[in-house]
């Protein structure tokens, strides 16, 4: 059975930062000195633009932004743009997908799956859309997916709303999507599960798609 570390960070951590640890991970991973590995936290308020990210879905101009303290910042992730911040749990799995499947498609429907069954925990019957990547409910997106993948070794991931401030939310079209709300547990949960108990719900779920046993260690 494959070994997976997570490492679970306990306050909001800048996206530039976990940038440069993700890559240090997976630098480690490919030269066969470092482990499998996911890392669990939330972001400070950030906007990303992955590679097919057009500006104009960013609708709030810089000062306005500057004002709500989100800070903009580029992403070699796939997709469009898209909101990070405190209240969401995001998911950066490290992997060498030579031990599971050397497949794009596969990976991205198993981080799927993850949220689809962690969803199940909570009585939501989450879904896919076709032609879309990500997790829904009721027609509105709760987990945004993007990754990028170098030969074989995964960087970025998954982002599910939990809480989150849904005014940050109104300064961009979310993944570009212009026809389809978001969503988050706090809208389809009552009470609100609190953000510990959805992280240790996301490490079995995972454990349970991906076949692998797990170390958690939080910083």
């Amino acid at each position: 059975m494959h070994k997976v570390h997570f490492i679970k960070r306990n306050s909001p951590v800048e996206y530039r930062l976990m940038l440069e640890r993700q890559q240090t991970a997976r630098d480690a991973l490919a030269a066969g000195e470092g482990p499998n590995t996911v890392f669990l936290l939330e972001h400070t308020p950030t906007i990303t633009l992955g590679r097919r990210a057009r500006p104009e879905h960013i609708l709030a101009d810089a000062d306005a932004l500057a004002r709500l303290g989100i800070e903009v910042l580029q992403s070699d992730r796939g997709g469009d743009v898209t909101y990070h911040g405190p209240g969401q749990m995001v998911a950066y799995p490290i992997l060498n997908l030579n031990a599971w499947r050397p497949s794009v498609d596969w990976y991205l429907r198993a981080l799927e799956e993850t949220v689809l069954r962690l969803l199940r925990g909570y009585g939501l019957a989450g879904e896919r859309l076709e032609g879309y990547t990500g997790v829904w409910v009721g027609g509105a997106k709760v987990a945004a997916v993007g990754v990028s993948v170098r030969q074989w070794i995964t960087g970025h991931g998954l982002a599910l709303n939990v809480s989150p401030d849904e005014a940050h939310w109104r300064v961009i079209i979310p993944c570009g999507i212009k026809d389809k709300p978001v969503t988050s547990l706090a809208r389809l949960v009552s009470p609100c599960p609190p953000l510990e108990d959805v992280m240790e719900r996301y490490v079995r779920a995972f454990e349970e798609v991906f076949a692998c046993e797990t170390l958690l260690d939080e910083e």
